[in-house]
């Protein structure tokens, strides 16, 4: 048995972190679902203002991401995960009492700056809690968190409002947080000292984003960019196909395909590096995102899903952990920051800018579009990563001079 086997992955730690994010994100996507119906049939609102419920809330969190990762190192990453945690769960019980649009809205902004806070903890502490030998493996499998939440907060959500009220559905969203909570508080995380005691200082950019981890960070961008085509418009695109019915299986399909390939993806990631594994998975993806465009039944339907979580579900670890990967230990919450500040807003600026080829072009050209644009994607990729190479390579020669 050598050294990398040795150090498990799927410590008491590990567990509570990716229980704690798993909760979390299972409020996030099943507010996602349900909150656009409750202000379209509670509060007699357009649909127009459905969709701003949900870019408030991605704005606040793109405005204070950045900002998480100084917090983080500034005050340590249990501390901070705990507190935003438990005032994550405190605003998703204001749910309950807020019957008013302009209300909601602040709930909204308010809310998304402890999501993003609590997720960039979290983020950060995985990176930490996994083997540095087994990096992208444990990463991979933290990321599955996140895409199982894609399925059970919606399917929770869309469930419960059958049977109950908006009200009863706040509060199991808001009681599955507390869980969260719990999972938290008696989880067992060591803290990453620094190399060298830091003098404070005024803030700075590189208290804000990881320069380091920014090229990749930009690349998950244009990932997130093209991901937000799915995210925002399958069930819509589903429901003109007149195949609501089966878009509700659609994540539950992407979720089996990334499953299946994470264990695979993971430890070939860690054996024979990033490009073995992110080379395919974009274009899996694509593939996925090209049979959308000429899915006119249940299967093919189905298809694309599975190739969609087979290529999205791979490859977003995988440039996560190169963000971590591409700078120093004790930043890897700047790190985490800046990544998913970048890819919070490729998400949003994507559900905008799709939304428009939508409205002129339909949902066959978007997905036709949104996948021939995974070749630039691995275009720039390559480049960041023939940069990468050069910049290694120019060091070694250096240090081999002197």
């Amino acid at each position: 048995m050598n050294h990398q086997e040795k150090q498990p992955i799927w410590t008491q730690g590990f567990i509570s972190i990716f229980l704690s994010n798993f909760f979390i994100f299972v409020a996030f996507y099943g507010l996602l679902t349900s909150l656009p119906i409750y202000v379209v049939d509670e509060l007699g609102r357009s649909s127009v203002d459905a969709g701003l419920i949900i870019t408030i809330f991605m704005l606040s969190a793109i405005i204070v991401r950045p900002f998480s990762g100084k917090l983080i190192q500034d005050f340590g990453k249990k501390k901070t995960l705990m507190i935003s945690m438990i005032l994550f769960t405190v605003f998703s019980f204001m749910y309950l009492w807020v019957e008013n649009y302009a209300l909601l809205l602040v709930l909204r902004f308010v809310h998304g700056i402890w999501f993003s806070i609590a997720s960039t903890a979290t983020g950060a502490i995985a990176a930490d809690i996994v083997p540095l030998k087994r990096r992208g493996e444990g990463l991979g499998y933290f990321a599955m968190s996140m895409n199982l939440a894609v399925v059970c907060g919606p399917f929770i959500s869309l469930t419960l409002l059958q049977y109950v009220s908006f009200s009863i559905l706040f509060l199991v969203l808001a009681s599955l947080i507390t869980i969260g909570v719990l999972f938290t508080a008696f989880s067992k995380m060591t803290e990453v000292k620094k190399s060298s005691p830091v003098e404070k200082k005024r803030l700075q950019f590189s208290d804000l984003i990881d320069q380091k981890a920014l090229p990749i960070a930009l690349v998950g961008s244009l990932v997130a960019f093209t991901y937000s085509s799915v995210l925002s418009f399958i069930s819509m695109y589903a429901k003109d196909l007149d195949l609501i019915e089966a878009a509700s299986y659609f994540f539950l399909v992407f979720a089996v395909a990334m499953i299946i390939a994470r264990p695979f993806s993971g430890r070939l990631y860690d054996t024979k590096g990033p490009n073995v594994v992110i080379y395919p998975a974009l274009v899996l993806f694509m593939i996925g995102l090209l049979l959308l465009s000429i899915a006119h039944n249940a299967f093919m339907l189905l298809f694309a899903g599975a190739f969609v979580g087979l290529g999205y579900g791979t490859v977003v670890p995988c440039f996560q952990t190169l963000a971590v990967q591409a700078t120093d230990h004790h930043r890897s919450s700047h790190a985490t920051a800046t990544f998913f500040t970048l890819f919070d807003t490729g998400i949003a600026t994507g559900s905008f800018v799709l939304g428009i080829v939508v409205a002129q072009l339909g949902y066959e050209t978007l997905y036709l579009l949104t996948g021939l644009f995974l070749i630039l994607v691995i275009f720039m990729y390559k480049l960041v990563q023939s940069r990468k190479k050069a910049i290694s390579t120019a060091l070694e020669w250096k240090e081999s001079s002197l």
